[in-house]
């Protein structure tokens, strides 16, 4: 097996069944896409590859909340990396299912009444992904990952190698790096896009990080080469996020105005996926 991942919520499976007495535990060992068969003795758990978590560490884990942690050859550290793009730490933050990206303290993805892997879902559902797929934003790959179950062929494209390295590290993400339909470059997608053909892609997923983080992907510019590599009658869904503020509200208006005076017609909020879709004319 890989090296162990582990979060608060897996240590504190761990620590009710040794207050239980229990000699074993069945827990994910990889934030839950499978489980294995831990061993507890007085000193700590073991793994079936022999890894250790004594139980001082196991407390330590449960004092993070919002971290993930990982057996490497120094013993348990926390999933993160610090970005030399942004000059800011990104890091795993956990959830009863797949993680999400932290940038700077921020989760990339809703975690209230959801969790990443379903409000990807309702994002790449909204989008009907077929044919070639741009996804600007790769993040931990989710909507890569989706958008090839129905899609011949996606184009993911990350900025920044310190969210890659962190990416690598998630069980969640790791077959988007292997997947036959998907390609994940990195590269500032502004720049990559200007070089694409016109008319290529069927679909363009845009789930840019905060308007105060990547304002240029939220401009008329971007919109417009948006607008060019669609192919007539290509879908545009563009993340915003929650309407219940009026800075959220105002962000909405303003990227319904820009997407409208590039050329996209049928521009609409979609509530439920927390976004927009636009259409190109035919």
């Amino acid at each position: 097996m890989n090296a162990p991942l582990l979060s608060h919520y897996q240590v504190r499976s761990l620590l009710r069944a040794r207050r239980q007495g229990r000699r074993t535990v069945t827990i994910s060992g990889d934030l839950g896409r499978s489980t294995l068969t831990v061993t507890l003795d007085a000193e700590a758990a073991r793994f079936p590859d022999g890894v250790r978590l004594p139980w001082a560490q196991a407390e330590r884990i449960l004092a993070h909340p919002n971290a993930v942690f990982a057996w490497t050859p120094h013993g348990w550290e926390q999933v993160r990396a610090f970005s030399e793009w942004t000059q800011r730490v990104v890091a795993l933050y956990p959830t009863e299912r797949a993680p999400t990206l932290l940038v700077s303290g921020i989760p990339m993805h809703r975690v209230r009444g959801t969790d990443p892997w379903q409000d990807t879902q309702t994002k790449v559902r909204a989008l009907r992904p077929r044919g070639r797929v741009l996804d600007t934003c790769f993040g931990l790959g989710y909507s890569a990952l989706q958008a090839a179950r129905t899609a011949d062929w996606v184009l993911s494209v990350e900025l920044d190698p310190a969210v890659l390295a962190v990416a690598r590290r998630n069980p969640w993400s790791a077959a988007a790096f292997s997947h036959p339909k998907v390609r994940v470059v990195q590269a500032d997608v502004a720049r990559l896009v200007a070089g694409l053909p016109a008319a290529y892609f069927s679909a363009v997923l845009h789930d840019p990080p905060q308007f105060a983080l990547a304002g240029e992907l939220y401009g008329t510019d971007f919109y417009a080469q948006l607008w060019r590599v669609l192919k007539p009658g290509g879908r545009l869904f563009h993340y915003v996020g929650s309407q219940d503020t009026k800075m959220g509200r105002n962000l909405t208006r303003g990227v319904m105005e820009r997407l409208r005076r590039v050329g996209f017609e049928r521009v609409k909020i979609l509530p439920r996926a927390f976004g927009v879709l636009a259409i190109k004319p035919r």
